[in-house]
């Protein structure tokens, strides 16, 4: 089978991509034939040796994938062969087949494309996590999501709207913005020619925002932070700018704000009934219609380089994926 391997550190251009023995299930696994696996910012840091997760080399890359059970391990009763599964794999998920921990498979809902399957998992519960147990958004309340065009981004428009929020999208160009008006957004910025605290006291009269949905940090969190309500909630999503922001910590004192943290790989280990009873969840919304992930771009396993440069670059629109062949 193929596979895109990371042999040393280094930028997605130093990725190769070879044959390989498949993997064989071990106990408690089960083998899942790839059709498409979600292409996620994590992915481009764990080849740089930036992420929390450092497996040994060689390695592929890749957090989710959408696919078929070809085989199962000694004790697996669920999934069977030839189920449809999305699976959650850490990493691993760039490659034609993959031995994955079977409760790491949620059953495909029917009617649904492997491609947004493969794309939603780490996006969609990331944001839901964020948003419904970590900031406990209620109707009505105001929502500004960052870097609102990208994966996670997106996935917090599209779930604020969802979840009864007045949601403000802010992202770096019009064509991203108009994405995220698809997407439901009641407002959006262009916080690359606008001022981004100006911005938020004219759309909201000057009563500032309820949550804040941040996963670029840099120079973007501090001014989001000055416009905050009081009793807002502040989520700290990630830092695709680039810089880790310093914050001057008398802002949280004196708007009566929270700053949180969101961490949804952990909360999967440390709490994963409740992380399975929100999968459930987004997957009803999925299959019923409520949520239509947006998927901009698929790339064969050979172009796995590219999909994450893309990324990285900020150029994608709501989520790509890998597909084999």
């Amino acid at each position: 089978m193929k596979a895109v391997l990371c042999k040393q550190y280094g930028l997605p251009d130093t990725l190769v991509v070879e044959d390989v023995p498949a993997p064989v299930p071990a106990e408690g696994q089960v083998l899942v034939s790839m059709k498409a696996a979600g292409v996620n910012f994590p992915d481009a840091l764990i080849i740089q040796g930036k992420y929390q997760a450092k497996p040994p080399f060689p390695f592929s890359p890749g957090t989710e994938l959408a696919g078929v059970v070809k085989a199962v391990g000694a004790g697996v009763k669920h999934p069977k062969p030839g189920d449809a599964v999305i699976a959650y794999a850490g990493w691993g998920a760039y490659a034609e087949e993959i031995a994955v921990d079977a409760r790491a498979c949620i059953p495909m809902p029917p009617g649904v494309d492997f491609k947004v399957a493969a794309s939603f998992m780490m996006t969609y519960g990331t944001s839901y996590h964020a948003l419904k147990d970590r900031a406990l958004l209620k109707a009505g309340e105001t929502l500004l999501v960052l870097g609102a065009a990208g994966g996670v981004g997106s996935a917090a428009v599209e779930l604020g709207k969802l979840m009864g929020a007045r949601v403000i999208a802010a992202a770096s160009s019009e064509d991203k913005l108009e994405a995220c008006k698809q997407l439901g957004a009641d407002a959006t910025i262009n916080y690359a020619n606008e001022d981004l605290r100006e911005a938020v006291k004219r759309i909201t009269e000057g009563k500032g925002v309820d949550v804040v949905y941040d996963p670029v940090g840099d120079k973007f969190a501090e001014p989001a932070m000055r416009d905050m309500a009081w009793g807002g909630r502040y989520l700290v999503i990630g830092f695709a700018g680039g810089e880790i922001p310093k914050i001057p910590l008398n802002l949280p004192l004196l708007k009566g704000f929270s700053i949180v943290g969101v961490f949804w790989g952990n909360f999967t280990r440390k709490e994963p009934q409740k992380n399975e009873a929100n999968v459930r969840e987004l997957l009803g919304w999925i299959a019923g219609g409520k949520l239509k992930p947006l998927v901009s771009a698929a790339y064969p396993l050979a172009q796995a380089a590219r999909a994450l440069n893309d990324v990285m670059q900020r150029k994608v629109k709501g989520k790509v994926v890998l597909i084999p062949g």
